[in-house]
Formats: C-alpha cells, structure tokens, sequence
C-alpha cells in the first residue's frame, strides 16, 4: 500500500465546500476548507485521480518543505539546507511560482529569485554544475507560498491549470473560466438528469461542462499530459487503471 502525504488542491473563492464534496466522493482523508484551496491526505493513486476527476481544483500541489522565515536571507538559507537531490537533479529543468501574503515579503518576482539562487547554489557547490530553468514545459514546477513568515514549497503535479481541460479548440472572447462553470453548475443544485439550457451560450463552456457532468465524464479525460508524469516515481500502470 502506498505511503499517505499532504496535498493542497488550488480553487477559486466560493468553490471551496464543492471541491471539498469532490475530494471526499474520491475518498481523500482529512479534508479540510482553507482560502480558495483545500488541503486533504491520500496516496500516489489519490494524486492520480484528484487530477483526472475533480471538476472544481486548479491544480493539486503536493508539499514537502516547510519553515518560518522573516527576511529575504532566511528564506535563501533555509530553502538552499534542504537535500534537493530527494526532488531535482542537475539534468532536469525546473519553475517556480511564488505567491506571497504579508509585510515580511511584498514581492512574489522577488522571491522567486532568491529560492532559485537557493536552489542553483546548492547544486553548485557539490557539483559544479547546475539545473536550468524553463518556464515553459520545464520537467518539475515548484510553487513557494508565504503567508506572513510560514513558507511552505510544494511540488506542482498539475502543471497546466486543470480548467485547461483539453476540449476547447476555439474560443471567443473572454470565455468563462471551466472550473468556475462546473462550480456553479454543482453550486446550482442541477441533477445532470433535468434539461439544461443555456441562451446565451457564448463558447459554450456552461453546456459542455454540463454534459461532462450528465454523461460522468472525467475532465481530465481530454487533457494530453500531466506534470507528475515527468517524475522519478510515476507510475504509468497505476495512473492508467
């Protein structure tokens, strides 16, 4: 049986209660409501399947290193102690997306920048040599949190937002966000066996978010790729059950 860890599924504001509703019927432990995330336990499958099935979660995020820092030097000095040789190699590329909440660190760009010197320096100095950065397509995507002095970085198993579901090839113009759509539609109290009409359809996202719905299609059934699927420990079979 697969070790249980703490993973942190990002949604928008109001759509918390149903995301926690998804992550429960998926069999998640220890749900938990937060600001426009839910934080919940489960295994390698469970990552697996929050991914392909949850309707309202913009990406799963998978925590694994935590600490209090007050100033831009604590934070570099913590983040480059940690072994990231247990997450990152010097022949893997890598992102970082940073989001701040506080006095201590106002600049997200900023932070970015001292967790990456972290990062390379720690490489540097036992190797001589370094990963790369890529912000598009890189083999692992780290996402920093601060929210006064608690930072916590976690490994994004998502990679492109999941309202990125794969089945749009045209649009118009500012169409309604996927995610936001399903949240409502569940929000609504629709059975998915009722009609369901939609006269100002625009590109169509409410009618398809509603027929994935009605017919118990997985939203992730369209999507090509995953980040957890460039990692170490990916497990094609297990995913593919």
């Amino acid at each position: 049986m697969n070790d249980k860890f703490e993973m942190v599924a990002k949604t928008l504001q109001g759509l918390e209660g149903v995301l926690a509703d998804e992550l429960r019927a998926l069999g998640a432990d220890e749900v938990t409501e937060g600001r426009r995330m839910v934080a919940f336990m489960g295994d390698k499958e469970m990552m697996y399947r929050a991914n392909f099935c949850c309707r309202t979660a913009l990406r799963i995020l998978k925590p694994f290193l935590k600490f209090h820092a007050t100033s831009a030097d604590e934070l570099y000095e913590h983040v480059k102690q940690f072994d990231w040789e247990q997450v990152l190699s010097t022949d893997k590329t890598f992102s970082i997306d940073a989001t701040t909440f506080g006095e201590e660190f106002r600049h997200s760009r900023f932070v970015t920048y001292r967790v990456k010197d972290a990062i390379v320096d720690f490489f540097n100095e036992r190797y001589g040599k370094r990963p790369s950065i890529r912000l598009t397509n890189p083999d692992l995507r780290f996402d920093v949190h601060i929210a006064g002095t608690e930072v916590t970085i976690s490994l994004d198993s998502s990679g492109e937002p999941l309202y990125r579901r794969g089945w749009r090839v045209a649009q118009t113009d500012a169409p309604i966000n996927e995610v936001l759509a399903a949240g409502i539609i569940k929000l609504s109290g629709w059975d998915g066996q009722s009609n369901f009409v939609d006269p100002m359809c625009g590109s169509g996202t409410f009618l398809i978010e509603a027929a994935m719905i009605a017919a118990n299609i997985n939203p992730g059934v369209f999507r090509k790729e995953y980040a957890f699927q460039l990692w170490n420990d990916y497990d094609e079979e297990m995913f593919s059950r």
